[in-house]
């Protein structure tokens, strides 16, 4: 009995084992100059044989001490490498498609994040017998499955402080992923951070109408006819009203903000393409929320660019709308790339979003109201929800009408942030804390915050992990 008690105690006293070298990266072509900290590629496995492929970046600082972030892009059905090398990554794609530059704001400069491209089907991420339909319920389940592997594969990390962070659907996906981490105890949770999120259908586009005219996209008398057919007593209705009315003139002003030239994720930004044409306009979202409230103008206006881009010679390639992906797109199907991230060669192209995941995806969400509640009644997680205050994908005024939905107690008064670039401190935001939860807005920044004001993010995600006020 003793040589076995024996090889236990060792077993435990010996070190972890390091991360897998089959996934590291050596020699990421486009860096003049390689890293000088970790990153791997590679795949981990969910449920029913479905294989998530991760990117995962050390923290320049120590890693060992540096705290653990998951990081989620949305869709649902686009690709979190996005995040990564557009976004908050340590490097950027340059328009050249071949080139990357290193971004002085990482947040992996303070922490180790791990970029997870899910569900199957996005990305490099894949499924055995090559079905991708699922919905919010088994996506969760996914996530937490594919990270128990992450830990398997990184041990070392195990005992790190975890966080959740993400962007748009990432705002049903993050909350999702943490109620099934709290139930873990191995895992040490400490916190999320959702980015434009969306956290209730019905608020989002309810707000959405008076963010439109408040930002100028409507004449005044469409909003008195909005007012006329569809409030009483000075309460609107405008999404789940039963009147023909109402529905024609709320379909007439969501035609107005779903219009393909117009930037929905940025509203001060021009509207652009891609050589590849990346075409999906924001009605298709719209209608797969609320089928039937909008006309069919949006689908004309979207089915005559379809034709004009057809006739281009070009491939056509399914993304976020009014946003250039090419970049990205042309970097990581170069064959050197993905030899270097050890893609299969028998995966197909790698695209910013699948279209099929997003169309198959059963939405069981509606709104994450009781996924807030059930984290925040734990008393001991941190949430961040932050917006870029120009963004109509998912609108800071939603957000805040959502917030307020969760009937949490203030712990002062709305008020300005500022962050400092080292010449004149400016105002970066305003901001409102809550028991254990932070609303925050990021002045002149779009649905994709990091991009935007990469400053006033990396500034946010500091003062956020280290647990400093706003």
């Amino acid at each position: 009995m003793f040589p076995v008690l024996l090889c236990a105690l060792l077993l435990a006293i010996s070190p972890a084992e390091p991360a897998p070298e089959v996934d590291e990266i050596f020699g990421l072509p486009g860096l003049s100059n390689q890293p000088s900290f970790h990153q791997f590629s590679g795949f981990l496995s969910a449920s029913s044989g479905k294989h998530l492929h991760y990117w995962f970046v050390e923290c320049q600082e120590d890693p060992k001490s540096c705290p653990l972030v998951l990081w989620l892009n949305g869709g649902p059905g686009c690709s979190s490498l996005a995040g990564l090398l557009t976004e908050h990554g340590p490097f950027l794609i340059h328009p050249d498609s071949s080139t990357l530059k290193n971004n002085e704001y990482s947040w992996n400069k303070i922490a180790n994040v791990l970029y997870l491209e899910s569900p199957a089907g996005v990305g490099f991420s894949y499924s055995d017998d090559k079905k991708y339909k699922t919905g919010d319920t088994q996506t969760a389940q996914d996530h937490y499955t594919a990270l128990k592997d992450f830990f398997r594969l990184y041990p070392e990390f195990s005992e790190n402080d975890f966080y959740i962070a993400g962007e748009s659907y990432g705002g049903f996906y993050v909350p999702s992923l943490a109620v099934e981490v709290m139930k873990d105890s191995s895992i040490h949770l400490r916190g999320l951070a959702i980015g434009n999120g969306i956290t209730d259908y019905v608020i989002n586009y309810e707000s959405l109408i008076y963010f439109a005219y408040y930002h100028g996209l409507m004449h005044k008398k469409t909003w008195s006819r909005l007012e006329s057919a569809c409030c009483k007593k000075n309460v609107c209705n405008f999404i789940e009203s039963k009147s023909i009315i109402c529905r024609a003139v709320v379909s007439s002003v969501l035609n107005i903000i779903s219009n393909p030239k117009q930037n929905i994720y940025n509203l001060y930004q021009p509207c652009v393409e891609g050589e590849a044409g990346e075409i999906r306009d924001f009605g298709d979202h719209i209608k797969a929320y609320f089928p039937g409230i909008l006309s069919m103008e949006s689908h004309f206006q979207f089915s005559e660019r379809l034709r004009n881009i057809s006739q281009l010679n070009k491939p056509i390639s399914l993304g976020f709308p009014c946003v250039n992906y090419t970049p990205i797109t042309t970097y990581l199907n170069s064959p050197e790339v993905r030899s270097a991230l050890h893609i299969p060669h028998e995966l197909p192209p790698w695209e910013i979003c699948n279209e099929k995941v997003f169309k198959k995806f059963k939405r069981e969400l509606k709104t994450s109201r009781d996924l807030y509640h059930q984290l925040l009644n734990e008393k001991k997680y941190r949430i961040l929800v932050y917006s870029g205050d120009i963004d109509m994908a998912c609108n800071f005024l939603g957000i805040e009408w959502f917030v307020d939905s969760l009937n949490l107690e203030s712990q002062g008064s709305y008020h300005f942030w500022i962050s400092n670039d080292g010449k004149l401190p400016q105002i970066a935001g305003y901001a409102e804390q809550y028991t254990n939860l932070t609303l925050l807005t990021v002045k002149g920044a779009g649905h994709m915050v990091p991009e935007d004001k990469p400053l006033e993010a990396f500034e946010m995600f500091r003062r956020f992990i280290n647990n400093e006020p706003f």
